[in-house]
């Protein structure tokens, strides 16, 4: 039986979790059209989590997933934290807004939280995944007890063959061109930069694990192309953020509809940690910064700070407008009538 086989999938398409834009209605919508939704639920605690897995379940009889983020604890350093916010000075003083005078960890990695297990072995979804990292074999146990396919990403094949000693089901293979944060174990390591195409074809010959296929692909000619390069499925984020049952602000969706789809830029300074997003004020600051951020998710506490201080001043350009490279072919409709549209140009 094939992995698209155990999840009852129709189609061999996966909407992305992306933290903070999925929603139980995106995730239900796209499985109710026969793909894989996801929700992201590395930005809130277990009881947010409970609330959203309960939300899918509510909204959808099928198959869905449920990815966590496992980064290391980021290191605190005073000095360091207070240099990013100095840097940060002049965007707070634009806005008429102060800088915070200290900076928390704002989003706890499944690393070290034992509440978060707990839920996902009790409310066994489906599908769970992993982004920055693998748990400790314990967590993995637990979870393949409970019942739940385990997904990781991988960005290199090195990546890979760690998720397949950790028991992995499948790897997602993120190439360089996917939006949002780059899956990379060490985010201070060497990063290969291996592109969509190339990492898939490296897996599927070398990984010895199912791939499915991320970054850039946006129509269903794209999930054909991975397809016939060996992946079982294609993964697609930035596609989805212009539905309507996302949580993208307005901001967000006229961007993404803008010149700035045209531009995706990869960087840390927003949150500690490589991601890629649309051009935009704060990618632009980054890019005369020499200091280095705080890390992950440290540093996305002074990046939410700055955004809100920016919109209250109606300054839209700060948020984490995350997008891949093929952000120019995003479309505006409903999560059902976008997955229709794939499984047509697909079939095609």
């Amino acid at each position: 039986m094939t992995l698209l086989d155990r999840l009852a999938l129709r189609l061999p398409i996966i909407q992305a979790p992306m933290a903070g834009v999925s929603t139980p209605e995106l995730a239900a919508a796209v499985c109710n059209a026969g793909a894989l939704g996801s929700i992201g639920v590395g930005a809130t605690n277990a009881s947010g989590a409970a609330r959203m897995i309960d939300d899918v379940r509510r909204l959808t009889d099928a198959a869905f997933n449920v990815n966590v983020f496992v980064h290391n604890a980021p290191r605190r350093d005073a000095d360091r934290e207070a240099s990013w916010l100095t840097a940060l000075g002049p965007v707070f003083e634009e806005f008429d807004a102060a800088p915070p005078s200290s900076l928390k960890t704002i989003y706890k990695s499944f690393a070290d939280d034992e509440d978060m297990l707990r839920l996902l072995v009790e409310r066994a979804p489906p599908v769970v995944s992993f982004h920055f990292g693998l748990p400790e074999q314990a967590k993995v146990r637990a979870l393949r007890q409970a019942g739940c396919v385990l997904i990781a990403t991988a960005t290199s094949p090195d990546e890979a063959l760690a998720a397949k000693n950790a028991g992995m089901d499948a790897v997602v293979a993120q190439g360089f061109e996917a939006g949002g944060h780059r899956g990379v174990f060490d985010p201070v390591g060497e990063d290969a930069q291996l592109g969509t195409l190339a990492l898939t074809r490296l897996l599927v010959a070398q990984a010895g694990l199912p791939v499915i296929a991320a970054g850039g692909i946006m129509d269903g000619q794209g999930v054909r192309a991975v397809l016939s390069l060996g992946a079982i499925a294609a993964q697609l984020g930035t596609a989805f953020i212009a539905c309507p049952e996302s949580a993208a602000d307005d901001a967000y969706r006229k961007a993404l509809q803008s010149d700035a789809a045209h531009h995706t830029v990869m960087t840390n300074a927003i949150s500690g940690r490589p991601a890629r997003c649309l051009r935009n004020r704060f990618t632009i600051w980054a890019e005369s910064v020499t200091e280095d951020p705080p890390d992950y998710p440290v540093a996305y506490d002074a990046g939410k700070t700055v955004n809100a201080a920016a919109k209250a001043a109606g300054e839209n350009g700060f948020g984490a407008q995350w997008a891949g490279g093929g952000a120019p072919l995003a479309r505006c409709m409903g999560a059902v009538e976008l997955v229709q549209t794939l499984e047509t140009e697909l079939a095609a």
